[in-house]
């Protein structure tokens, strides 16, 4: 059997529930010392992405660039980080694959020379139409040194035949599908675009009157940087020593961003399309308590991301919150372990059961959603091992019942607990005294958004719904023929 990038490494333990995010993004322009800024700005980003980092700068002469497996303090520690990577313009990455597998040639910023000079790209997101527009490209003839959508992107600017860089940027945009963020440096600028539904969130900020663009405003924080505005969807800006460029190159759309970026993506001190994320997980702890109540003695949350709604649900019920389950965190990635006597160990290393909260108490433990119920079967029996007289479940999120397409790796639909059983037989397989979720109605109330608009959502929300913001390019064509997968794009072996 021939080995593909995604068959030859990866990180994740296989019984690890929570979904993962594919990336972050960071730039800076006329900055001094910028890949030191960015590398700050990618630390508040490791969340994002945890299996690779990377930074491209220019000093005006030259790009550089640095790419490692691994987390970003390890990557890019030491003094002589502005002497490797000198510059005032740069970008950088955080990334967990989706599209690609965990290989170093698949780690962001990519780079290519072009006829109109360098262009350093990194991307956050995923294409829908990737390996249609992959097909193409190779059947031209194109050279792919990767299996990442972010080098379709590069493809297709070298492709347009206009004299402008701006002008090819817009050209490749208007090919591509799917949900992203993107920044790029130039010879002479700093883009940054957000696709025509804003799926993926994008930011601007100001560090003394040099413009920043991150993922997350928490990144922004890191720097001393002040918040100036969100991307808008389907904008596209271009900044150089000229000042800031707002450019639409989409049709007109309604925004439909990511809700799953306020279920657990996004850092609790975010603030992501002018909403606070820790405010809206602890209303919908509130709704939780509301819609699910229960009768017990205390509420513990499933560390770190159920903490705000476990929160939000104890003040609503009145009930005492306590940190039942201590997280570990200066345990790393846990890699696949052999047998399922160590995979339980490496549970334990991350959670540890608090027996004084929960010896002999009714126990409402909060997590933020549940995938395939493989972390959440182990923390129930963690806390009746612990003494609780009773386990109820609460998901602070609606039931999972759809894989995603736009950067969220989870299970395919056969794989994700909700959309195989009803509630009770979740409960029975859970072993749980009851189990309860968060409505879709009160998901959007959390939002304050209003009842959901079946006709127009408000958010894109097809993991709980069904209902897809964008046309499945190639999803649909695969469907209807044998096409080639993304684990077949290459049959180089890295070692």
């Amino acid at each position: 059997m021939v080995k593909t990038p995604a068959d030859h490494w990866s990180p994740r333990d296989p019984d690890d529930d929570a979904p993962r995010l594919e990336c972050g993004v960071f730039g800076v322009f006329d900055v001094e010392d910028a890949s030191a800024v960015t590398a700050l700005g990618l630390h508040a980003l490791q969340h994002r992405g945890q299996e690779a980092c990377g930074i491209a700068s220019f000093d005006g002469n030259g790009f550089h660039t640095e790419r490692h497996m691994g987390y970003v303090g390890d990557a890019f520690a030491g003094g002589d980080l502005t002497t490797r990577l000198p510059g005032s313009f740069a970008i950088g990455h955080t990334r967990y694959s989706t599209a690609g597998g965990s290989v170093i040639r698949n780690v962001q910023p990519m780079f290519a020379d072009l006829d109109t000079g360098g262009i350093a790209l990194a991307h956050n997101g995923n294409l829908t139409n990737f390996l249609t527009l992959r097909q193409q490209l190779v059947a031209e003839g194109r050279i792919f040194q990767s299996t990442s959508d972010s080098e379709v992107i590069l493809h297709l600017i070298a492709r347009s035949r206009r004299p402008r860089l701006v002008d090819r940027f817009i050209d490749a945009l208007r090919e591509i599908e799917g949900g992203y963020a993107l920044v790029a440096i130039t010879n002479k600028k700093l883009i940054g675009v957000r696709d025509p539904l804003g799926i993926r969130p994008l930011v601007l900020g100001d560090l003394d009157g040099h413009a920043v663009l991150a993922s997350e405003t928490c990144a922004l924080d890191m720097i001393g940087a002040r918040f100036v505005r969100d991307i808008e969807h389907g904008e596209m800006v271009v900044i150089d020593h000229d000042g800031l460029q707002s450019l639409r190159p989409f049709p007109a759309a309604r925004a439909r961003p990511c809700i799953f970026e306020y279920v657990y993506f996004a850092r609790p001190d975010s603030v992501v399309n002018g909403k606070s994320i820790y405010d809206v997980r602890k209303r919908m702890g509130r709704r939780l308590a509301q819609e699910h109540p229960a009768d017990v003695d205390v509420v513990v949350p499933v560390p770190d991301s159920g903490v705000p709604a476990a929160l939000g649900f104890a003040q609503e019920a009145g009930l005492p919150f306590e940190m039942g389950i201590i997280r570990n965190h200066y345990v790393g990635r846990t890699f696949i372990q052999p047998t399922q006597g160590a995979r339980e160990t490496g549970v334990r290393m991350k959670l540890s059961p608090n027996r004084a909260v929960l010896a002999g108490k009714k126990v409402m433990l909060i997590d933020d959603s549940i995938v395939r119920g493989t972390n959440s079967t182990r923390v129930v029996r963690m806390v009746r091992e612990a003494g609780a007289a009773e386990v109820h479940l609460r998901s602070a999120s609606p039931p999972i019942q759809w894989p995603d397409f736009y950067g969220i790796d989870m299970p395919d639909r056969d794989k994700l607990l909700a959309a195989q059983h009803s509630v009770e037989d979740i409960a029975r397989i859970l072993n749980v005294d009851s189990m309860g979720f968060l409505s879709v109605d009160g998901l959007y109330w959390a939002m304050e958004a209003g009842p959901r608009d079946a006709a127009s959502p408000q958010f894109t929300d097809h993991y709980f719904t069904g209902d897809y913001p964008t046309r499945l390019l190639d999803r649909e064509i695969a469907e209807g023929r044998n096409m080639v997968s993304e684990r077949q794009l290459s049959f180089l072996v890295d070692a």
